[in-house]
Formats: C-alpha cells, sequence, structure tokens
C-alpha cells in the first residue's frame, strides 16, 4: 500500500519536533521544557509529531551489543571516545529518521539540489544558466528540453534557439528567450519574468503569456491576476538580502531559509522595520548588524539554535 504524502502543516511539525528533539538531547534547560510545552499544546499536529518523535527516539536508545562488545578490550580513553560518538549517533538518528519520513526523498534524488544556505549556477550545454537558491532541488531532461523544479527556487536564463520548458506541481512554464524565476511553496508557485517573455500553462485554466516585470501566482485551482513586481525581491541571484521598510518578522522568516538550525525572536520583534541590504554569505553577521541598528538582542545558544529579543529597557 502507498503510504498517503504528508500535508504541510505535517510536515511543517515534523520539522519542528525535530528540532525540539535535537535540543532537549543537547541538554534543554527548564524555559525550553516550557517552550516545548506550550507548542505541543498549541495545535494537535505538534503533540502528535511530538509524540512520534519520542516513539522513535525509544528504538535508538540502546546502543548495539557488537559495538559495546568491540569497545571493552579498547583503553580507557578510546572506550569513552568510541561510546561517546555512538550516543551523539543515536541521539542524531531520530530526528534524521522523523524528517526523512516527513520530507519528500525527491529532493534529495534531483539531479541538482542546494543544501540550506547554498546555491549553486549551472550551464547547460546551449548555453543556457540555471542557479538554485537555498534549499532546493532540480531535475534536468536535457533530451526534452524540459527541466523539473521539485523544490525551491531556481532562475532560468534561456539563451538557445530552442524554448525551455520548467515542470512543477501547477503547470508548465515554457520560456523561448529571456529569463525567470520560479518560487515553488507549499501550495503554489510564484513566477516573475525579469527579461523577455514566457508562458504559463496551469493545470487548470487557458495558456497565460507574461513579459517582462510581470509576476503570477499559480495553484492547483489555476493562476492569479497577473501583477508587476519588485526586482529587489530576486536579489537571491547576487547573494544578496534586499529589505525597504520591511517588517522584521517578514525579514526574519526569509532570513530563516538561509540559515541551518532554529532562528525564534520575541513577538514584539514583529513590527519593528528593517532596510538595508545584506550579504546572504554570513547570516549570523546579519543577525549582528540588526541588533546594532534595531533594539534587540542576539542570544546564540549554539550555531543552531538563535533566539532574538527586544533589548532590556527599551521603552
Amino acid at each position: 500500500m502507498t503510504r498517503a504524502a504528508p500535508t504541510p502543516e505535517a510536515r511543517d511539525a515534523a520539522r519542528a519536533a525535530a528540532r525540539w528533539l535535537t535540543l532537549m538531547e543537547s541538554g534543554g534547560d527548564e524555559f525550553d521544557v516550557a517552550a516545548l510545552q506550550r507548542w505541543r499544546d498549541s495545535h494537535a499536529h505538534h503533540e502528535a509529531a511530538w509524540q512520534k518523535a519520542q516513539q522513535l527516539r525509544q528504538r535508538f536508545v540502546g546502543i548495539p551489543v557488537s559495538l559495546g562488545m568491540a569497545t571493552l578490550d579498547r583503553p580507557a580513553l578510546a572506550r569513552r571516545t568510541v561510546l561517546k560518538r555512538a550516543l551523539g549517533i543515536a541521539a542524531a538518528m531520530p530526528t534524521a529518521w522523523l524528517v526523512g519520513r516527513e520530507l519528500p526523498l525527491e529532493a534529495w534524488r534531483a539531479d541538482l539540489h542546494t543544501a540550506t544556505g547554498e546555491q549553486r549556477r549551472l550551464t547547460l550545454p546551449d548555453g543556457s544558466a540555471v542557479q538554485l537558491n537555498t534549499d532546493s532541488a532540480l531535475d534536468l531532461d536535457l533530451k526534452a528540453r524540459r527541466l523539473v523544479l521539485v523544490q525551491g527556487e531556481m532562475a532560468l536564463n534561456v539563451a538557445g534557439a530552442a524554448p525551455l520548458s520548467i515542470q512543477m506541481p501547477y503547470g508548465l512554464v515554457t520560456v523561448s528567450r529571456g529569463e525567470v524565476c520560479l518560487r515553488l511553496g507549499e501550495r503554489d508557485c510564484r513566477i516573475s519574468v525579469i527579461n523577455g517573455s514566457a508562458q504559463l500553462q496551469p493545470l487548470r485554466g487557458p495558456v497565460l503569456g507574461l513579459e517582462a516585470g510581470q509576476q503570477v501566482n499559480v495553484q492547483a485551482s489555476g493562476a492569479g491576476v497577473l501583477v508587476s513586481f519588485d526586482v529587489a525581491q530576486l536579489g537571491w541571484r547576487d547573494g544578496v538580502l534586499v529589505a525597504q521598510d520591511q517588517p522584521l518578522g517578514a525579514f526574519l522568516r526569509e532570513l530563516g531559509r538561509y540559515r541551518r538550525g532554529v532562528l525564534r525572536w520575541d513577538e514584539a520583534l514583529e513590527s519593528l522595520r528593517v532596510t538595508g541590504s545584506f550579504r546572504l554569505e554570513n547570516t549570523d553577521r546579519i543577525l549582528a548588524l540588526l541588533s546594532a541598528s534595531l533594539p534587540l538582542e542576539v542570544h546564540m545558544r549554539t550555531p543552531y539554535w538563535v533566539t532574538l529579543t527586544l533589548r532590556k529597557n527599551f521603552a
């Protein structure tokens, strides 16, 4: 029997549960325990994901007998090193297992993919250029002149004589000559034409033509309304995150796409405004710049667990 694909809510809950499990295994304090309980109580998906994480954790609590026996003849120092590594692996395995069960394996099997915070460029045989943003995956079928966006965000600059098509879950985008960007979300795909033109064939509805400077969101139910877009939102192609009087909460959610681990912040920070151009190659530096220009403090438990709070005594 084929296992039903997890819902977006279940995938989000699985990711969060994996992060909470990692924190608890690394020695969370009483404040973390209280925060975890609040998260579990806030939604049924959260509690279900946490229970699954706990069940999976129990599968890995024991060290295999063969490993334990193999360490007995080692010197004390070496024995402690082996056991420490084994325990570390045992703690990490449930997190990897949980996320692997809930996240699409197609992204790992794709011809071209990027890790969180990574960007890649590829020149195709006809001279066309592909760029992948953070946490993205793309399949290549060059014989059919078709690319398949599996996950994340991409840019395609078509330079060849023959059109190239991009398949995504909500339709097909064809580019004869020009540059387009596609950003695949949980329930839609945003298509932006930087120059030239493109055609969109949604799963439902007629073919839609897009010209330079136009953008549209397409869902399973069809395409939305054509709108113009701010080219600054495509700054990632140059390794830059641009904000123009943007709410800090929205900026941090975008920044979180480029950081491994957990980035969280006080609700009081949501409505602060941020303006600037930030190099994505060092997200720790971006946080330091934010703390220098805004009334916030950066608390880094580890490089992978960061919390932002409103600066004390700020009125």
